[in-house]
């Protein structure tokens, strides 16, 4: 039935998003917040815009039934985010903070594939969730200390619960994709997808660095 499943889907994921992932991390204001350059504007209007891509992405999952393991309450980021800019942004973030021209054609990517292939939006979860359970302990710390935060204050998105619960959510991400049907066709469509998702997120972190 599924060559792509038996292989491993999730294994295939990261061996071939590997290189884009790595330079993503290094580019515009990723780099500049990993390396602890990143004001606190900066950081707003980097999570502005993320929060338009979670809201079209959301969307889109909520139209379209998928497995538990890859789209549950526990996963979803968009109030945790609204939570985090109504605490750190100073005044209405929703009309004051502009989106980028990459975030707007990211925006109606996801608008296309909820419409025309919203099996492909997984794909585009993939890089958001399992991101955010990889590296979100690390950057609640890193936040909290730039910005002086107390406790979670500013940091709810990178809230998943302890890290028995990290740990779960990542596992069980990770055998929802390897469960999905694909044929070997459809496995690299959701792997090209993948890799596109990474390009389409270095353009928003170059253009939030001019």
């Amino acid at each position: 039935m599924n060559t792509a499943t038996r292989t491993g889907l999730a294994t295939r994921l990261k061996q071939e998003t590997r290189p884009l992932h790595t330079r993503v991390e290094q580019s515009g204001v990723m780099a500049a917040l990993l390396q602890g350059r990143l004001g606190l504007p900066g950081y707003c209007a980097l999570m502005r815009n993320l929060h338009a891509v979670y809201e079209a992405l959301e969307a889109g999952l909520r139209q379209h039934p998928v497995d538990a393991r890859l789209w549950r309450p526990e996963l979803s980021r968009l109030r945790p985010l609204e939570q985090d800019l109504d605490r750190l942004h100073a005044g209405a973030w929703r009309s004051s903070e502009p989106l980028m021209p990459a975030t707007a054609a990211y925006v109606d990517r996801l608008t296309l594939l909820a419409r025309t292939a919203p099996l492909l939006l997984l794909a585009h979860a993939y890089l958001r969730y399992l991101g955010d359970l990889h590296g979100g302990q690390m950057l609640a710390r890193l936040i909290s200390r730039q910005f002086a935060l107390e406790g979670q204050a500013g940091t709810a998105f990178y809230a998943f619960g302890d890290p028995a619960q990290v740990e779960a959510l990542k596992a069980e991400f990770r055998a929802g994709l390897d469960a999905l049907p694909l044929t070997p066709e459809q496995a690299d469509a959701f792997v090209a997808e993948a890799c596109e998702a990474f390009r389409l997120h270095e353009q928003l972190f170059e253009e939030l660095a001019c």
